[in-house]
């Protein structure tokens, strides 16, 4: 009985990051690497604009490529972003709506009217957790502790866009998200593009455009307001 109830939650799992990597991309804020001597001319601009950002907000084009697909899937989106929420609406009009705050992510499915709620401290210990624990890194408390998350793999500038390639430090993580790429314009270091790379070989890439950097934000934005007939369930407790 235990071996079967341990399938069926990693399953339901593994699909819910399936879903959630899709949906969102890991929409990071302030990511935080190892300082590499060697790239410290670059980086140290970097940092320091990091620590000016309190919020932002963008369009985005997402591109998932997938082994199984001749062709990449594209589609256009919105997200805003703070020190300890997102909002990510995928289609237009939304067709997916991610919302995180602190210990919980909800992702809404208005064509269906249904919600699946997820309290991330009920996550197990392993890949997936391990993953998802970056999602902290869109929230630097400080910088020791973030660093500890990421390696940092390249740093290259071209064309007035600084190109940062992570690898995650824990191996658990990295059986599910290889790499990280993101994309930074060197006049502001606003964000640019984000890529990441999964175990399987499969990419998802969101180029942003419209990037508003530190405009109040309503903080109705990133409450979830559901209409009664809504079904909101909870996957990892079934």
């Amino acid at each position: 009985m235990v071996s079967i109830c341990s399938h069926l939650a990693n399953a339901r799992l593994t699909g819910f990051f399936r879903a959630w990597r899709c949906l969102c991309g890991l929409p990071l804020l302030m990511p935080v690497v190892s300082h590499a001597a060697g790239n410290a001319g670059l980086l140290d601009p970097w940092f320091a604009a990091q620590t000016r950002i309190q919020s932002w907000s963008a369009d985005f084009t997402q591109t998932r490529s997938l082994k199984v697909l001749a062709q990449p899937l594209v589609s256009t989106g919105q997200v805003w972003v703070t020190r300890s929420a997102f909002r990510w609406e995928l289609g237009r009009p939304a067709q997916t709506i991610v919302l995180h705050r602190t210990d919980q992510l909800l992702i809404i499915y208005p064509r269906f009217k249904r919600a699946e709620k997820y309290p991330l401290h009920q996550l197990p210990a392993g890949p997936v957790k391990d993953a998802l624990a970056l999602l902290d890194a869109s929230v630097p408390r400080d910088r020791a502790t973030l660093e500890k998350r990421f390696r940092l793999v390249s740093a290259a500038e071209t064309n007035s866009i600084l190109q940062l390639t992570l690898q995650p430090r824990s191996e658990s993580a990295r059986q599910l998200i290889s790499s990280i790429t993101m994309d930074f314009h060197t006049n502001d270091f606003a964000i640019a593009a984000t890529e990441m790379t999964f175990a399987d070989g499969s990419r998802l890439r969101n180029d942003f455009t419209h990037v508003v950097l530190n405009r109040p934000m309503d903080p109705k934005l990133f409450e979830a307001r559901l209409p009664p007939d809504y079904t909101v369930v909870e996957p990892l407790h079934r």
